[in-house]
């Protein structure tokens, strides 16, 4: 049996405490760290590379340092370990901001034992993981303005995406299409700035749940 590393990022040791006690009765989880603060949850982190990192957004130990900005400080340093949220916290535009943060799910608190084990498992296996509240709460979001940019974006800038999603640079793509390098650029460029992201790997999320991969 695979055994899923874990480390947990609370503010609260009580929690912390509880989690552990109810995931660790589970022949396949194993916790190999906790955190209470930004800075510690890095450092755990580094120093065990758990495959799954259980983080709360609302880190009232860090302030002017939100739970977003330490998930996607996560996710670009550790890339290998797959972040799920678990918050009390539940608004359509924080589960969109979690997912473009880098986190493979989000989960509330009040779920039940069975539906957390279930999304750890998931984002173990590199899927994304949801409550069905946070589910209904990222399908909202994503029927913003940004989701329906997604679903209009041109045939070529379809193109272009689906090419991205496959992990291409501007210059591959360009071969791909038998375009210059810098059209490609451009309508990677235009993509971006249709979907309101910042990054390739955002703008591949952002389309392919809104339905506009093909």
């Amino acid at each position: 049996m695979s055994v899923i590393t874990l480390a947990l990022i609370d503010d609260h040791a009580v929690v912390r405490e509880g989690l552990r006690s109810v995931l660790e009765r589970e022949p396949d989880i194993r916790v190999v760290g906790e955190a209470g603060r930004p800075d510690e949850a890095l450092r755990v982190v580094e120093r065990t590379a758990p495959s799954v990192v259980l983080l709360d957004l609302k880190l009232s130990a860090a302030p002017g340092f939100e739970g977003l900005d330490l998930c996607a400080a996560l996710t670009r340093a550790h890339p290998r370990s797959a972040v799920l949220v678990l918050t009390t916290t539940l608004e359509d535009a924080l589960v969109v901001a979690a997912l473009r943060n880098g986190a493979r799910g989000y989960v509330v608190k009040e779920v039940d034992t069975s539906e957390l084990l279930r999304a750890i498992r998931a984002v173990q296996a590199g899927e994304n993981a949801f409550d069905p509240a946070s589910s209904s709460a990222m399908v909202r979001g994503l029927s913003s303005p940004r989701g329906q940019a997604a679903r209009a974006l041109t045939a070529r800038e379809t193109e272009v995406l689906s090419l991205l999603a496959r992990g291409l640079s501007n210059k591959e793509i360009a071969g791909r299409l038998v375009i210059a390098e810098a059209t490609a650029k451009f309508h990677v460029a235009n993509i971006m700035r249709k979907l309101g992201v910042a990054r390739r790997s955002e703008a591949v999320y952002v389309a392919s749940q809104a339905g506009a991969l093909p």
